[in-house]
């Protein structure tokens, strides 16, 4: 995802994303509203974008089109990529700095990288 992509992204898009979020766990508000407060805090920088994306996608187990949905919204060079349905879950985390292929981590952090969703948000 460019940078440029990020830019065209509207507030439209992010209101969409919580509809979906809302709808998902209509019986369980519980999850929307830790939703709002993991976005809350990685607006207040309590919590990094590697941070983030692990919270999300624990929070969002089981519900696959929610965590990759969260993509859309993540900085440039990370990417939320699911295993196969046959083995374990565990998200997998891909930071992509330029000039690499591919990297696979979670401790890789971009300093002062914005959610352009987590701005919307809070």
């Amino acid at each position: 995802m460019s940078k440029s992509f990020l830019r065209e992204l509207k507030v439209e898009d992010a209101l969409l994303y919580l509809d979906q979020v809302k709808m998902a766990f209509g019986d369980k508000p519980e999850i929307y509203n830790e939703f709002l407060d993991i976005m809350k805090n990685f607006k207040a920088q309590e919590i990094d974008t590697p941070g983030v994306i692990q919270q999300v996608s624990n929070l969002f187990s089981g519900y696959n089109k929610l965590i990759l949905g969260f993509n859309t919204f993540l900085p440039d060079g990370y990417k939320i990529e699911l295993p196969c349905e046959d083995s374990s879950y565990a998200p997998r985390m891909d930071h992509i700095p330029s000039g690499f292929d591919r990297v696979t981590t979670s401790t890789t952090s971009m300093a002062g990288a914005n959610c352009v969703l987590l701005n919307w948000f809070v």
